[in-house]
């Protein structure tokens, strides 16, 4: 008896993709595959490739070597075809309309859409459906970019940046959404700089750094990565000299505020150990893993200082 092995067609795949601007390498031989039903955050520092590495995806830029593929077919095709559903963060408004009008009019072209008043619903902005779109705060204009986003049924939708302006209760019930999203099969990729999103609401999570991909796991990888945790405390009886505490080993990073001190060391045993043995003894001590934007900056540090070698 044989057995055959079944593969999915990623919903995304960047095979050695690269795009340049001038002497920019903004793009340098990306690959990656994302598949059916995942939450991906795309995180990078400015300067990262996020941006033009949604644009090629999205089929706005083409890549000067490699392909990417979207759904199985071109990304153009995917589009056309309204099996993407995109929220960019520039993306401009049309003026003189109504929310209302401009949601039913993008409902109108897409191939498989969803009910005017369900898409409203679904963004929260059924209540303002009637005011000109001009006339919009900064977050009720994102959720008007949410609703076009997910005016039809789409497999994939990417997202750029998209809570910036929403208050917290918004944003909770944004993700709220884009979870319910992901459970029915679709793909949510989305590119932010509120990591605690990141970590709250991927089950995935790519770094981008000088166009490349640094790091590719779940959040509770990517701080593994980072190979470090913090450490915390508090000196009260004793002068901090800093120096001393700089030749503490595997000390990673010192920061010194007032009478606490908070040290990222990568073997934190090792390192309160060697504390007690200055003969300091810490009161409030804590020992924790990092969080995801302590190992987002400790991973892209630690690159930047090999470009720089």
């Amino acid at each position: 008896m044989t057995t055959t092995a079944v593969t999915t067609t990623p919903v995304v795949g960047f095979e050695r993709v690269g795009k340049s601007y001038g002497n920019v390498r903004a793009v340098d031989g990306l690959t990656l595959a994302l598949h059916p039903g995942e939450t991906v955050a795309l995180l990078g520092p400015n300067g990262a490739g996020k941006s033009t590495t949604l644009d090629l995806l999205l089929g706005l830029k083409q890549p000067d070597t490699g392909t990417v593929r979207v759904l199985g077919t071109s990304p153009r095709e995917a589009i056309v075809a309204g099996r993407v559903g995109a929220m960019l963060q520039s993306g401009g408004l049309m003026d003189e309309v109504t929310v209302a009008e401009l949601v039913r009019l993008a409902c109108s072209l897409h191939p498989r859409p969803y009910p005017v008043s369900e898409v409203l619903a679904r963004a929260g902005v059924t209540r303002i459906a009637d005011r000109k779109v001009d006339k919009l705060s900064g977050g009720q204009a994102q959720r008007v970019r949410f609703a076009l986003a997910t005016a039809g049924d789409s497999d994939l939708i990417v997202l750029d940046e998209p809570t910036t302006g929403m208050d917290v209760t918004t944003r909770q019930a944004f993700w709220a959404t884009m979870r319910e999203q992901a459970d029915h099969g679709r793909t949510v990729l989305f590119a932010t700089h509120y990591l605690e999103e990141a970590d709250a609401v991927a089950d995935r999570v790519l770094v981008l750094h000088r166009g490349r991909l640094l790091a590719d796991g779940t959040a509770a990888e990517i701080k593994a990565k980072a190979g470090a945790r913090r450490i915390s405390f508090d000196l009260p009886d004793a002068p901090i000299d800093e120096d001393r505490l700089r030749g503490l080993p595997f000390l990673a990073t010192l920061d010194v505020s007032g009478r606490t001190v908070r040290i990222q060391s990568t073997d934190a045993d090792a390192t309160v150990h060697a504390l007690y043995g200055l003969g300091l003894y810490p009161r409030n001590l804590e020992v924790a893993g990092l969080g995801l934007e302590q190992a987002f900056m400790t991973i892209t540090a630690a690159e930047e200082a090999k470009s720089t070698c």
